[in-house]
C-alpha cells in the first residue's frame, strides 16, 4: 500500500477520465482493479496491519474499489454512446450510481417505550392508558393525596381550570382503570406528564412516565421484588445489581425506591452516580388501602402493589446520554446515533 486510498483513487479517476478508447478502458481497470491491480494488492495487504487497524483501511479500500468500479462503468457507457453516434448526452444517465434517500429511524425514546412495554407484556401485563387532562379527583383525591400536598399548587401543576389540569404523573390511569375493572389487574400504562420544571439538563415540563400495577388477591411485597428484579434482568442485562430503599409516596405504603449499580461506571462511582456507585431508577411499593377502597377495592379480600418509572431517565441510564434535552430537540445528528439501538 504505497499510496493512500485518496491518492488512488483520484489517480485512477484521472486515467478513466482520460480513456479515449474501450482497450485503453480496460487497461485502466486492469492497472486498479484487476486481479493483479492496485486496490486489489492493497486490500489483500490489509490483512497485514494492525487488528485495530484493519477495519478502518479495510473500509477506505472497498469504497475506493466501488468508486472506480462505478466511474468505469459510466464511462465505458459515454464510449459506447459514443462510438454509436449519439452526440447528445442523455438526460438522465442511468449508468450513473443511484442516490439512497434520507432514510429515518425510530426515536431513542420510542425504541425504550417499546422495550419496556414489550418486557412487561410478557410478564402478564396489559396496556391501558388514560387523558391527558385530567380532574383534581384522578390526579390527586382519588390517590390519597391531600389538598395542601405541594404539587396541588398552581406553582408546580398546569392548571387549565378550576380542578382541571393536565396530569403530572400516570398514577390517574389506575384509578380509572380499577374503577372500570374487578380484580384481577395487572396493567401498565406509559405516557406523557406535565409539571411546572425548568428545561434544564435533567428537568422538562414535558416528560415521559410510565406506571404499572397489579391488584388481586394475595398479593405480597415479595411479588413486587420479584417482577422489578426481572425487568432488571431483561432490560439492563445480567451484571447489574440492584437494592431497595425506604420511601414515601401518599398512594403506597410500604414505599420502595428501587436503585441500579451504576450502568456508567459499574459500581465504581462517577459524576453520573454523584460517586455513591448506585443510581435511582423507579419509585414503587404496596398499593395504599385507601387507594382501593377509593375506587369500590376491599382492602381486605385484595391487595396490590405499583410502580412508576421515566423512560426518559432509564434511556439516559442505558445509553449513557448526559442531557435529556437531547431527547426532544430533534437534531438528527444525535438521533441517528441509535440506528441500532435496542
Amino acid at each position: 500500500m504505497s499510496e493512500s486510498p485518496r491518492e488512488t483513487h483520484e489517480q485512477a479517476l484521472r486515467e478513466i477520465e482520460a480513456a479515449e478508447t474501450p482497450e485503453h478502458l480496460e487497461t485502466v481497470r486492469r492497472r486498479y482493479v484487476g486481479r493483479k491491480g492496485e486496490v486489489t494488492a492493497s486490500l489483500r495487504a490489509v490483512s497485514g496491519l494492525d487488528p485495530a487497524e484493519r477495519p478502518a483501511a479495510g473500509r477506505a479500500w472497498n469504497e475506493v474499489r466501488k468508486e472506480i468500479e462505478g466511474s468505469l462503468d459510466a464511462r465505458r457507457a459515454a464510449l459506447e454512446a459514443k462510438a454509436a453516434g449519439q452526440a447528445k448526452r442523455p438526460a438522465v444517465d442511468i449508468s450513473l450510481p443511484g442516490r439512497r434517500p434520507a432514510c429515518g429511524v425510530p426515536h431513542v425514546l420510542r425504541r425504550t417505550i417499546d422495550r419496556l412495554v414489550e418486557i412487561f407484556t410478557r410478564m402478564g401485563f396489559w396496556v391501558a392508558d388514560g387523558p391527558e387532562v385530567e380532574s383534581e379527583r384522578y390526579n390527586f383525591e382519588a390517590l390519597n393525596i391531600p389538598v395542601d400536598h405541594p404539587t396541588r399548587d398552581e406553582h408546580d401543576s398546569f392548571y387549565l381550570g378550576p380542578g382541571v389540569l393536565l396530569r403530572t404523573q400516570m398514577s390517574p390511569v389506575q384509578i380509572h382503570v380499577m374503577e372500570k375493572t374487578p380484580p384481577p389487574v395487572r396493567v401498565i400504562s406509559p405516557g406523557r406528564c406535565y409539571r411546572r420544571d425548568s428545561f434544564d439538563a435533567s428537568h422538562s415540563p414535558f416528560f415521559f412516565q410510565m406506571e404499572g400495577f397489579h391488584v388481586a388477591e394475595n398479593v405480597t411485597l415479595g411479588d413486587l421484588k420479584g417482577t422489578l428484579r426481572e425487568f432488571v434482568l431483561r432490560f439492563f442485562g445480567r451484571g447489574v445489581e440492584m437494592r431497595f430503599r425506604g420511601s414515601f409516596f401518599p398512594f403506597t405504603e410500604p414505599s420502595l425506591e428501587l436503585d441500579i449499580s451504576c450502568t456508567v461506571c459499574g459500581g465504581a462511582g462517577c459524576s453520573v452516580c454523584k460517586q455513591t456507585g448506585w443510581v435511582e431508577v423507579l419509585g414503587c411499593g404496596m398499593v395504599h388501602p385507601q387507594v382501593l377502597r377509593n375506587v369500590g377495592y376491599d382492602p381486605e379480600s385484595v391487595s396490590g402493589y405499583a410502580f412508576g418509572m421515566g423512560p426518559d431517565r432509564i434511556t439516559m441510564l442505558r445509553h449513557r446520554i448526559p442531557d435529556i434535552r437531547y431527547l426532544y430537540e430533534n437534531d438528527v445528528r444525535f438521533l441517528h446515533q441509535f440506528r441500532g439501538a435496542p
